[in-house]
């Protein structure tokens, strides 16, 4: 039950990070609004997650029980979503990626964080080069998702609902092995340099 409310909560937080990001969006970037928001979104999870991955050396094979994805797995599985959300979107996935629908081949390829990182890095890429060729008129075409009728942009807005929810996950382990987030650490340093400074 702990485990299970900690994660619900890590969600919730991540996904209230998502609604920020998507109000806020890029600038500066070619294409529609939404797309705009779209890469906002991304951008801001993917800063997280990889500042995260990279926090739990020696933690990469954790799992909270058995039959669960480890630390390593989760990262990889956010890359795999990264490239097939955007493969059923109509992009296919560059070769050298050598990526596979194969989803537990996929996520236990490999337990280092160093590849992992790169792997993450060049998911976020791809997803981010690919959304910024979506038309207007092509959001809102509709394609079918393993059974389910969508448009491209819903197909697209679950692509940000599957990275947040795993960083909401990602969250949740740091915390269970005592591992504060890098960005928390960061605020909380900002916020006794500040207290620091008024003491004076």
């Amino acid at each position: 039950m702990k485990i299970s409310l900690l994660v619900t909560f890590a969600v919730i937080l991540s996904l209230s990070i998502a609604s920020t990001a998507f109000g806020q969006g890029s600038s500066g970037e070619a294409g529609s609004p939404f797309i705009k928001d779209f890469t906002g979104a991304v951008e801001a999870a993917e800063g997280k997650l990889l500042a995260l991955e990279g926090a739990m050396k020696g933690k990469e094979s954790w799992r909270p029980m058995e039959g669960v994805r480890s630390v390593s797995e989760t990262y990889l599985h956010v890359a795999f979503g990264n490239y097939l959300m955007m493969k059923l979107v109509g992009f296919e996935p560059p070769a050298d990626v050598n990526f596979s629908m194969d989803i537990k081949k996929w996520d236990t390829q490999t337990t280092d964080l160093s590849t992992i990182a790169d792997i993450l890095k060049a998911s976020f890429s791809f997803l981010r080069a690919s959304a910024q060729k979506v038309t207007p008129a092509q959001l809102d075409e509709t394609m079918n998702f393993f059974g389910t009728e969508m448009t491209k942009r819903h197909a697209m807005l679950e692509a940000v609902g599957h990275i947040h929810e795993h960083l909401g996950q990602s969250i949740a382990y740091a915390r269970m092995n005592n591992v504060v987030p890098p960005w928390t650490v960061a605020e909380r340093a900002a916020e006794q340099e500040t207290m620091d400074k008024a003491g004076k």
